[in-house]
């Protein structure tokens, strides 16, 4: 990028989440995410450009020091903070502001900084060669995939049924959704390919923000926020139904809607499981702590025709599912650390740079995490590195998986430009080149763990006075149907 020689007819607004905006570039596979202000901030910015600056480095250094290390760097897109001329950022600010949903517009994109993450734009992967069928990009934001020890819980509910399963009552309950998903986040991180295939058929039934998938950069699918209508199932399947033609034989034939979906899961749980060339092996360790299996969760347990094995430790979700368990305390035991390192700030403020509340996120901060004692000695050190530890699981909870697919012709699977891409193809034809990355690493505050007590609590309790009205047995499926296309 020229970044004197920049132009806002080049960009394109790509979406945004709670706390930056991205926009896409039209020709170059790249993104940029740039901040936002709550609106009543507009013309008087919260803080300087160089505090900006120190922000959006922190995110950067968060995820190339800290995440990278814990992840794995062949996941993770950690990006640069890129400095762009003023007047860019605000005609293109002008230029997405009618594309935006209107209940994001609370916020108001940072035009005052001109500070920006560049990154990879991961819905068009480098593997994708133009003259070919376009790529296809699913991401799925997992979220937490095991259940709190007891030892830390005061609702005895909390070891029996997942943080996502309760979270759902509170958000229909709510008006966020008018639906609740019956995705369940355990059944998805068990490494058993039913339970597997389970998750990811639901969470295809009701997304949410947690599965959305692009077709050569464009999004073809997802759901929006408290909405009436559900996604278009259908549409999604005539998008699908030209990649799986081969697998299924049927060359311009009838295709159902089950054929096609099921051979889409196949293929993602595939990606999912796969090592990625490493040498690891598998753990199934939580099936021994009985963590691993969510009440609410309408898997019937008794359709497991066969026992798994666990995630292979070199598995995209094994990474982190590991990083999650760092919160070994839940929120209600790590809270009395969090107050504890609070007092403390308050009597020596001047701490707070050598305890690294803010950062830097460099060796020396992970260093803190990864040491942590096994006990609590009652030293501000020990309390500080628990709350380092439940950040960093918080962000693993949170993270986004980018499975990019891109489908191998035959003469495409003899070319050495893709020898070195892993092939989907232990279930049926066509083989698929993949990738697999990790987003949305961003480092959640210090001062936000009171504001996720409370919010603990109100999911806790909303869920108790509901009762948990969740259906009981298995669920029936939904009545199969037949895409019909005539030959071209």
């Amino acid at each position: 990028m020229e970044l004197d020689k920049m132009d806002e007819n080049d960009w394109k607004y790509h979406g945004e989440g709670n706390k930056s905006l991205v926009v896409s570039h039209v020709q170059h596979p790249r993104v940029l995410r740039l901040l936002k202000y709550p609106a009543e901030d507009s013309e008087n910015p919260p803080q300087t450009a160089e505090q900006a600056y120190r922000q959006i480095q922190n995110i950067v250094d968060f995820s190339s020091n800290v995440m990278s290390s814990l992840l794995g760097e062949k996941f993770i897109h950690s990006g640069e903070v890129v400095k762009l001329p003023l007047e860019f950022v605000r005609q293109l600010s002008i230029k997405v502001q009618h594309q935006r949903p209107a209940w994001r517009c609370d916020k108001v994109m940072d035009i005052y900084s001109g500070c920006a993450l560049c990154l990879p734009n991961l819905t068009s992967p480098a593997l994708h060669q133009p003259t070919h069928t376009p790529p296809l990009c699913i991401e799925i934001k997992p979220k937490c995939g095991f259940l709190p020890s007891p030892k830390h819980v005061s609702k005895d509910i909390k070891t029996k049924v997942c943080r996502y399963c309760m979270h759902q009552h509170y958000k229909v309950a709510n008006g966020k959704w008018k639906r609740r998903s019956f995705y369940c986040p355990l059944d998805l991180f068990s490494g058993n390919r039913q339970r597997m295939h389970f998750a990811i058929k639901h969470l295809i039934e009701e997304p949410q923000n947690n599965f959305k998938v692009f077709k050569g950069g464009q999004c073809i699918y997802s759901s929006k926020e408290g909405s009436d209508e559900s996604p278009d199932m259908n549409s999604l399947l005539h998008h699908l139904r030209p990649y799986f033609l081969h697998a299924n034989n049927r060359m311009n034939c009838h295709v159902t809607c089950k054929a096609v979906l099921n051979d889409f899961i196949q293929v993602l749980v595939n990606a999912l499981l796969s090592s990625g060339g490493g040498d690891g092996g598998v753990v199934a360790d939580r099936q021994a702590e009985g963590r691993s299996f969510c009440e609410a969760s309408i898997f019937n347990k008794e359709r497991i025709r066969h026992g798994s094995r666990g995630l292979p430790t070199d598995s995209v979700l094994f990474r982190i599912l590991q990083t999650q368990m760092l919160d070994t305390l839940d929120i209600e035991g790590l809270y009395p650390l969090y107050r504890q390192v609070e007092q403390h700030l308050q009597d020596f403020p001047k701490e707070r740079t050598r305890l690294q509340i803010e950062g830097p996120y460099n060796e020396a901060f992970l260093e803190k995490l990864q040491k942590c004692p096994a006990e609590d000695d009652g030293s501000v050190e020990y309390a500080v590195a628990k709350v380092h530890q439940y950040r960093v699981a918080m962000t693993a909870k949170d993270c986004s998986i980018m499975v990019a697919l891109v489908p191998s012709s035959e003469e495409e699977e003899d070319n050495e430009s893709l020898s070195s891409q892993r092939q989907l193809r232990d279930f049926r034809p066509p083989a698929f080149s993949y990738s697999a990355s990790i987003l949305d690493l961003d480092p959640k505050p210090f001062d936000s763990i009171p504001r996720q007590l409370r919010l603990d609590q109100k999911i806790v309790t909303c869920y108790l006075r509901t009762g948990g009205a969740l259906p009981k047995g298995p669920v029936r499926e939904k009545e199969d149907c037949t895409l019909l296309f005539h030959p071209m």
